[in-house]
């Protein structure tokens, strides 16, 4: 079979050496690559922004017709209650000076203070950040904060916003992505495989591989982003490294374990691992084609960032695949048996006749406790799980800019304190881009516009009421920029509310070709995309996992049973998640989580049941079907429970970076990985495949075996090992 001449690549005498070889070729090449993939990371609008909404169009609009005008814009804000004072005053003055080595042009705007009568208690600067490439502008943001909080009177309040701020604040939360989330995630899985080996040694064998896993995937992603073939972004850039280190650290474990078990059947170490590996092979390949594969089908989500991940993790996932079934298992053999030290799996020709409860202790028992009442089991766990998903209906759906972070930033404390001094929407106007020689009934139309401060006029015309900006007429002459600021705050529901009416106004005046643009468009935009996306996404990636389980387990009936427990377990997770969410105060979750956790939940989630049911199957060919479910559920009990908590602690690692939306995909794949290892596959699965019978194989001829054995396992054959040296 082409998975035993596979399995005997890595096993071989003189293959393992060449293997390792090849992949300390590979690495050594490949590691400058991946040191480098954060600098071709995107965290713009434009990375996140949905394709074919009419915000995107609005921005392409812009960056064509208004050259320059993708800048960042920072608006600094000054406050104090009851007044400025006049060192305040100063601080203001001397910092409009500074800003102009900061600003395009070298040209800032007149502050504009909350009140034209009497002693403002606030005092806004609002200019476009200088540079001509990201770095450039970041730069230039850098100097402008630290001027900001330099020799700041006391009591005055004063913060940076707008999207500069908003970039700035992003782009540090996402600074730990280099650093502290890849050697937080290192030191978790490290303790985790120390915990479950016992051994001084054999942890470092599959953290080695799952490293190496790792530095593929990023040079892969590296070079596909900086040729423009895929786009990077804090968010997937984060994932793929918990991604790379669960998924690669799950695989490592099962095939060890199936590895320990040869190793006392087998004296020939080569032998062993090729066992090994050709049995725990299709479980593996079909775990990470049903990752990857589900991980592409985002390609067909709106969203960039989530159509984006997609290609990401499917490197991500084939990376730890390629590892975890080459590298780690050549690895094992070099090393010999001496790696399980001190519980070194010696040689036992009597292996095969142990008992079984002798092995596997604990999971042996409560094998034989779902074996006794599968029915009351699976009910009653079904039960509990549905109770539990019912929290599913406290989900806020919808994060507003001050819902974003974890801790206190300058671009949500500037926000709150405009929308204490100005009309809320003052820092983020809303765009509206329509042809010049309609400019005027656009603006008319878009001053009858309920929740609409002010619209920018033309330059000819009167000055905009309430210090709002001038439109602006593109240098052709063809196209009109003119700014609308809202009453309501940018990230709110009544500010995209008013977008709606705008656009519904705008979109009414003939010939005009007006779309409307900015923060607040971006936002109920990406909304709308996410329920497309939910919509046409979720169905697509439950077919994969059904058709892949189909092909699996060359049956119908336990597919569909499986296919139903993940998404109860899904349902579980997500409702357990929404309790905490609300007991740590973040109530609200981002827009493309739902589809990113029923992702992740649903394609790594089935992997225990794979390996669950796939030495299932292979245990009801000898043991015949009860038998074989008890036996499959004993053997691979500690395994999968410990790989369940590699890759609940994995996820739960991105509680580090200082954004909700990271912490939240935490909580949720820590929780549902957790409640599938620990239920979902411990007991109802199990139980109910018991209580179904041997038609969960139909129409496979497992289907027909009934209580016994399609025939009886073959003895094994002890193979002298040649190079084995001390310890057997």
């Amino acid at each position: 079979m082409l998975k035993n001449r596979l399995a005997a690549v890595p096993s071989g005498r003189a293959t393992k050496w060449i293997t390792v070889l090849m992949w300390l070729l590979l690495v050594a090449a490949l590691s400058p690559m991946a040191s480098k993939l954060t600098d071709v990371s995107k965290n713009d609008a434009a990375s996140w922004l949905p394709r074919g909404a009419e915000a995107t169009e609005a921005m392409h609009r812009a960056e064509t017709a208004f050259p320059g005008s993708d800048k960042l814009v920072a608006v600094v804000v000054y406050a104090r209650d009851g007044g400025l004072s006049d060192a305040d005053k100063s601080k203001v003055t001397g910092d409009s000076a500074a800003f102009r080595t900061f600003a395009d042009g070298g040209e800032i705007s007149p502050p504009i203070p909350d009140t034209q009568d009497g002693a403002p208690s606030a005092v806004l600067v609002s200019f476009p950040v200088a540079g001509a490439d990201d770095k450039a502008q970041q730069r230039s943001i850098d100097a402008i904060e630290a001027q900001v909080h330099r020799d700041v009177p006391g009591g005055l309040q004063v913060a940076l916003t707008g999207s500069a701020g908003a970039v700035k604040d992003i782009t540090d939360a996402f600074g730990g992505l280099g650093s502290t989330l890849l050697y937080v995630t290192v030191a978790v899985v490290a303790v985790l495989l120390l915990i479950t080996y016992r051994s001084p040694i054999l942890w470092l064998v599959p953290l080695i591989s799952v490293g190496f896993a790792s530095q593929l995937a990023s040079a892969v992603v590296y070079l596909l982003a900086k040729h423009d073939i895929i786009t990077v972004n804090g968010q997937s850039q984060g994932i793929l490294t918990v991604l790379v280190f669960g998924a690669g650290t799950d695989y490592a474990l099962l095939l060890i374990a199936r590895y320990r078990e040869e190793l006392r059947r087998n004296q020939n170490r080569h032998q062993a691992m090729k066992i090994a590996l050709g049995a725990s092979f299709p479980a593996i390949l079909a775990s990470g084609a049903t990752v990857a594969i589900s991980l592409l089908c985002l390609l067909a989500a709106q969203l960039n960032n989530i159509r984006g991940l997609g290609p990401v993790g499917a490197i991500g996932i084939v990376s730890a695949l390629i590892a975890m079934t080459t590298l780690l298992p050549a690895l094992l053999v070099v090393f010999g048996r001496w790696l399980f030290w001190p519980i070194i799996p010696r040689f036992d020709p009597n292996a095969a006749t142990h008992d079984i409860a002798e092995e596997h202790g604990i999971w042996s028992r409560i094998a034989n406790f779902v074996g006794r009442r599968p029915r009351t089991i699976w009910v009653t766990t079904a039960i509990i799980l549905g109770a539990l998903a019912l929290g599913m209906t406290t989900l806020q759906v919808g994060q507003n800019g001050t819902d974003q972070y974890t801790k206190t930033v300058g671009s949500v404390t500037g926000q709150k304190i405009l929308s204490q001094h100005y009309p809320a929407g003052s820092s983020a106007p809303t765009d509206i881009y329509a042809r010049a020689g309609q400019a005027a009934p656009v603006i008319a139309a878009a001053k009858r516009v309920r929740g609409v401060t002010s619209v920018g006029e033309l330059p000819d015309g009167p000055a905009p009421a309430g210090g709002g900006q001038v439109a602006e007429v593109s240098g052709d002459g063809q196209w009109v920029h003119i700014p609308v600021v809202l009453t309501a705050d940018p990230q709110t529901k009544e500010a995209e509310d008013t977008v709606v009416a705008l656009r519904t106004a705008v979109h009414a005046v003939p010939d005009a070709d007006a779309l409307v643009g900015g923060q607040t468009a971006i936002k109920l935009d990406t909304q709308n995309a996410a329920d497309h996306d939910n919509q046409l996404v979720i169905p697509l990636i439950l077919a994969v996992v059904l058709i892949v389980l189909m092909i699996l387990l060359r049956a119908l009936v336990a597919p569909l049973l499986l296919l139903a427990s993940v998404v109860l377990s899904f349902a579980t997770a997500m409702g357990t998640a929404s309790l905490i969410f609300h007991a740590i105060g973040h109530p609200r979750i981002d827009n493309g989580m739902p589809l990113l956790g029923f992702l992740f939940l649903v394609a790594l989630g089935v992997d225990y049941t794979i390996f669950l049911m796939t030495r299932a199957r292979e245990e009801t060919a000898k043991l015949g079907h009860t038998e074989g479910v008890k036996h499959s559920l004993a053997v691979t009990g500690g395994v999968i429970t410990s790989a369940g908590f590699v890759l609940a602690a994995t996820f739960a690692v991105l509680a580090v970076l200082p954004l909700v939306s990271m912490l939240q995909m935490g909580i949720i794949v820590a929780v549902g990985v957790l409640m599938d290892t620990l239920i979902i596959r411990t007991l109802l699965v199990p139980a109910l495949s018991l209580d179904v019978g041997p038609k969960m194989w139909w129409p496979s001829r497992l289907a027909a075996v009934g209580r016994a054995p399609i025939s009886p396992a073959a003895p094994r054959v002890p193979v002298a090992d040649p190079e084995a040296v001390g310890v057997k």
